[in-house]
């Protein structure tokens, strides 16, 4: 996170708030919703931390015909209308008035809501957990409305999701959704853009582009459970292997395939450990080190994905760098390119010297042991035609620093768009 409490951006704003999500929700039947615009590049982050998919939530104000800043209620996709019934009662507002403000506002957000889904229907939330997500919350006027809204359609239950608000907000909240999060607290708040180091206007494209991504699907990838996602007219597969079992749910991992996701790449996150062993391994730390099991998880992986018609690349962190090398040169003619983040090459022992794939090895400044085993890999990968070391300044093995993931996942993409 950025300085005194700041977020760089709604993107990393949106990892924050997934990986906080992602400890209780994982699981569920899930449905995320952006609310448009500022919401969307927020929600596109935690839908992607939680393998759920991504959708719109529009709110029109119902404002007043001689005082439009006085919100007589409001209306939410799917023509849902929530009157403030005190003020309505206060003011005898007629039912002619309250009728031709609302069928003005419809048409403008059935208009926007052409403009961001297209041909495609909302989703169906009846008994699905929904998750609403902003950008932040001021007076959390638009996000109750939401939320009810949302409650006549039937849900589960309901989860307000927020990187920022003042604490008035979360507690009103509170009594409305069955759960309210919120990364920061700041306290004086004053606004939402004061939270952000970068909170430049989201433009309607950037919220098309985001809506058009594919959620991702659970597959058999040769054995292996995994989760797929190939966007439209996708030039390339990369397949991630993380040597803890976890990378078909490891954060850091679904954040970089995010980032590949936008820039046209197919991912598949495979669980290279079964529950049992993934059990027995988070005891004793004995499957994580067994390369050679990890590699042929991957090789079978690899040999599914090929049935796509892909050019495969490997993304690979911990031990299971290691198996990625290993299977690179195993599948020599079958992977194209590999990334290996905070990685343990050196463990690929011999079949260093078989790999053929552009290789790339990406570690934290300071992570000064892992440093020098990617060092003496890196001379070791004498076959392949591209080797290159990346140091990221100030990162330590896990790349929680600030813009430190951002940059991992921005050397990978540059590496697979250019060997893929």
């Amino acid at each position: 996170m950025a300085g005194a409490g700041r977020f760089r951006d709604r993107a990393e704003a949106g990892r924050f708030l997934g990986e906080r999500l992602a400890r209780d929700l994982r699981g569920e039947a899930l449905v995320v919703l952006g609310l448009p615009r500022g919401g969307v590049p927020v929600a596109r982050q935690v839908a992607r931390a939680l393998g759920a998919p991504l959708d719109v939530f529009l709110v029109r104000k119902l404002g007043h015909p001689g005082q439009p800043e006085l919100a007589m209620g409001a209306i939410a996709s799917g023509g849902t209308r929530v009157l403030n019934d005190d003020l309505v009662r206060e003011l005898r507002l007629g039912d002619d008035v309250i009728d031709s403000v609302t069928e003005r506002e419809l048409a403008e957000l059935e208009r926007r809501e052409r403009a961001y889904r297209g041909d495609r229907p909302p989703p169906d939330l009846a008994g699905r957990t929904v998750v609403l997500v902003d950008d932040g919350l001021a007076t959390g006027a638009t996000m109750r409305a939401a939320v009810a809204a949302v409650r006549r359609q039937g849900p589960k239950q309901v989860v307000v999701a927020v990187p920022t608000a003042p604490s008035h907000s979360l507690a009103e909240l509170a009594g409305e959704a069955d759960e309210v999060v919120a990364v920061i607290v700041p306290e004086p708040f004053h606004a939402v853009g004061l939270w952000y180091e970068d909170f430049r206007e989201v433009p309607d494209d950037e919220v098309r582009r985001l809506l058009q991504l594919p959620a991702e699907r659970p597959v058999d990838a040769g054995g292996s459970e995994a989760a797929l996602v190939v966007p439209d007219d996708a030039r390339g597969l990369v397949v991630f292997a993380h040597g803890s079992g976890s990378s078909r749910f490891s954060p850091r991992n679904r954040f970089v395939a995010g980032v590949l996701e936008e820039a046209g790449l197919g991912t598949l996150l495979v669980d290279l450990l079964t529950h049992e062993e993934e059990r027995v391994d988070l005891r004793t730390r004995e499957h994580r080190f067994d390369v050679g099991l990890l590699a042929d998880r991957v090789v079978e992986a690899v040999r599914w994905a090929e049935s796509l018609g892909l050019p495969v690349g490997l993304f690979g962190a911990s031990t299971g760098a290691a198996a990625a090398l290993v299977a690179a040169a195993r599948e020599s003619d079958s992977v194209h390119a590999v990334v290996s983040r905070g990685g343990r090459p050196d463990l690929a022992g011999p079949a260093l010297g078989d790999v053929l794939a552009p290789t790339l090895l990406v570690v934290g400044g300071r992570d000064e042991p892992v440093l020098g085993l990617n060092r003496r890999a890196a001379g070791e990968l004498t076959r392949a035609p591209a080797v290159k070391l990346e140091i990221v300044p100030g990162a330590t093995h896990l790349f929680e620093e600030r813009g430190a993931l951002e940059r991992v996942s921005e050397l990978a993409r540059d590496w697979f768009r250019l060997h893929l």
